[in-house]
């Protein structure tokens, strides 16, 4: 697959992704590179990929635990810490190597440490693959509260290894397919409908380039989402909010990202119905699609008040405003837009009916 350009780095894909970070490194001359890994990538994925890093600069590896709940500021005070005793300097590489919140976590890591040093993101998961790793956002979680600190800053590269999705399992692949029926939803129903027509998420190479090139095509028109980024968030105010409500509740089994969105989309499809437009058989569409891929969740009525009392928190408000992305049609969204209380105990009731 060819690179993809963005206005600021490129996007590598498998052989090509490590005769691009060979070529950087030699270049760069770097006083040192640092490999951040989670427990499962340090496993699974960093013997392959050291298999092919040709270099003679001094090589660390630095682990963090793995999942949602250690993408804090704690952890990243932890790393820091490593960085400063492995003699790390402002010319050393921080190379991420791992799913979303490896890539979140450890951009902002190297953004930070000495006012900035290079970063190149390796994702893992179909997930980071797809969305996380591109566009720049890095940052952390407070408490439960999804990347309420972070900044925007660009990776020197991102490689895309798609042999690593081997070492996920179904849940950890349904995960990132998410975010790429929101990229149908939200600029091509033609994308949409060939997404559904997938029976096996093994042969999704074509659609992850699809997919990176939509998200890359939307943030280099607007990178610091000021506008049309903005569309990225479909699904996500309502679906950030659940995930966040099940990451602190110790009786809930924690969603994965995906799964959380796969909710928000459904329950943000029914209020684009009910304000924007949205035609009854595309929402119809909509439902069915991600049930028949995500399990359905059940929320009683104190978990409905406490979600919605998380919404204050997302972090596209303005103006003491909750703005939500709806769509008009499938592959159409608008941004900006505020929904009456009244109708998000109709959207939970249809999301369960």
């Amino acid at each position: 697959m060819e690179s993809i350009l963005t206005d600021s780095y490129a996007i590598y894909f498998d052989t090509q992704a490590y005769l691009a970070l060979n070529k950087l490194v030699k270049a760069k001359n770097y006083s040192k590179i640092f490999i951040l890994v989670d427990e499962n990538t340090h496993r699974d994925c960093l013997p392959l990929f050291l298999s092919s890093v040709e270099t003679t600069t001094d090589l660390e590896i630095i682990e963090m635990e793995a999942g949602e709940t250690h993408k804090t500021i704690e952890t990243c005070v932890q790393i820091w810490h490593a960085l400063s005793e492995l003699d790390a300097d402002r010319k050393s590489l921080l190379i991420n190597l791992g799913g979303g919140v490896v890539t979140d976590l450890g951009g902002f890591i190297a953004s930070t440490f000495k006012r900035g040093i290079d970063f190149i993101n390796v994702p893992t998961s179909l997930l980071a693959m797809v969305d996380a790793s591109i566009g720049g956002k890095t940052g952390v979680d407070l408490g439960a509260l999804k990347n309420q600190i972070g900044v925007i800053n660009q990776p020197g590269m991102v490689l895309v290894i798609v042999d690593f999705l081997k070492t996920l399992n179904k849940r950890q692949q349904s995960s990132g397919f998410a975010e790429m029926l929101k990229h149908g939803l939200i600029t091509n129903e033609g994308y949409w409908s060939e997404l559904k027509g997938l029976t096996a998420i093994e042969t999704l190479h074509p659609q992850i380039y699809t997919s990176i090139q939509i998200k890359n095509s939307i943030v280099l028109q607007d990178p610091t989402e000021q506008n049309l980024r903005k569309v990225l968030n479909f699904g996500h105010t309502l679906g950030h909010a659940i995930e966040s409500y099940f990451l602190e509740k110790d009786e809930k089994n924690a969603l994965l990202h995906g799964e959380a969105i796969a909710v928000g989309m459904i329950l943000e499809a029914f209020l684009s119905f009910k304000l924007t437009g949205l035609g009854k058989h595309q929402l119809e569409d909509i439902k069915h699609t991600i049930l028949e891929r995500y399990k359905k969740v059940s929320f009683k009525e104190q978990d409905i008040k406490a979600i919605l009392q998380l919404l204050k928190f997302d972090k596209k408000n303005s103006h003491g405003q909750v703005n939500f992305v709806l769509l008009k049609r499938i592959g159409e969204a608008v941004i900006d837009q505020q929904v009456p209380s009244n109708l998000f105990d109709e959207a939970f009731a249809y999301y369960e009916e």
